[in-house]
Formats: C-alpha cells, sequence, structure tokens
C-alpha cells in the first residue's frame, strides 16, 4: 500500500461527473485544491462502501472548493453512472475497470467474490505537494470498521487545512437522498 510521506501517482481515467462522461485528471484536482481525497473500493454497490460514500455526501466533502473527492471503482463507467444517480453523489466516481490505478497506489486487491485486478478499500489523502498525508485500507470490503478510514482522514484533512465535518458512517442506511 502506497505510504504517508509518499509522493501519490498521477492519473487520467473515465469518470461519471454529474450526468457526463469525462476523463478525470487527477493532477487537475491536486492544483485546483488544498487536497484530494480518493475512496477506493472493489466496486460499485458494495454495502460498506456505499455507507462510506454517502457519509462523505452527507458531510458535504463534495461540495467544498478547497476539497476534491473522488470516488474510485473496479466497475465500468456505465455502473459509475448507475450508482451516481441511485446515491445522488457530488463527486466524480471513476471505472477503474482493469485496475491500473489502484495497481499504481499498490492498492489492488488479488482477488475478491470472483473478480480480480480491482481496487482494496481504501482512502488517500493527497495534499497540493502531491504527499500522501493519509493512506488507510481495510481487506474485507464488507468489513464495517468503525470508525471508517474515512472517518480516520478527517483529522489529516483539518491537519491540511481543510476544516471538514467528519462522516457519520451508518452501515446500515438509508443511503439515498
Amino acid at each position: 500500500m502506497i505510504g504517508v510521506g509518499d509522493t501519490a501517482p498521477d492519473f487520467i481515467a473515465p469518470a461519471v461527473s454529474g450526468e457526463t462522461a469525462t476523463e478525470l485528471e487527477l493532477f487537475r484536482l491536486v492544483e485546483a485544491h488544498d487536497a484530494a481525497v480518493l475512496c477506493l473500493a472493489p466496486a460499485t454497490f458494495v454495502p460498506a462502501c456505499t455507507a462510506e460514500f454517502a457519509a462523505v455526501r452527507d458531510a458535504g466533502w463534495g461540495d467544498r472548493d478547497d476539497l476534491a473527492v473522488v470516488a474510485l471503482t473496479g466497475d465500468s463507467l456505465y455502473a459509475g453512472f448507475a450508482y451516481a444517480d441511485r446515491f445522488d453523489l457530488p463527486f466524480p466516481v471513476v471505472a477503474d475497470f482493469h485496475g491500473g490505478v489502484a495497481e499504481s497506489y499498490d492498492l489492488l486487491a488479488g482477488s475478491w467474490e470472483g473478480h480480480s485486478d480491482i481496487p482494496r478499500r481504501a482512502t488517500v489523502v493527497i495534499d497540493g505537494d502531491w504527499t500522501v498525508r493519509f493512506a488507510e485500507a481495510t481487506d474485507d470490503p464488507l468489513d464495517r470498521a468503525d470508525p471508517a478510514p474515512v472517518q480516520h482522514a478527517t483529522e489529516t484533512l483539518r491537519e491540511v487545512g481543510v476544516d471538514v465535518d467528519r462522516p457519520r458512517v451508518a452501515y446500515d442506511g438509508p443511503w439515498e437522498r
């Protein structure tokens, strides 16, 4: 797994942003914000991961000028459209269908539920100098970690100067708005 203090790898990947398919360019987000948060999941609609994404949404992280949030899953762009729409996600959902981005962060799962080359469930915080300030992953995507990785990231974001509310992860939902 990528470590705190490492330089974060840049990437360009297909993503859903709003109702549009686009290429997400991480360097543009890092340059335009004080910090960027990557929230990785092996697939869309994984309950524990969805709980974290909804908590980040509800905490307002995706609606800030000083913070960029990116969800990254091992599913296709089409699954990303359905997922972003169903849960009203205000941040891009990257389709890391072959695991290339997750691999560059050393966050590639060996296999899960019959799928291989997919992202591990993880949260990574990158500051404006491309330094990884926080990285935490779970081995089990269904784990109801308490606190969840995104909750642990809150303190790091505050240290970077991004004063965010701590997400409240409700593993039992409801996650829709």
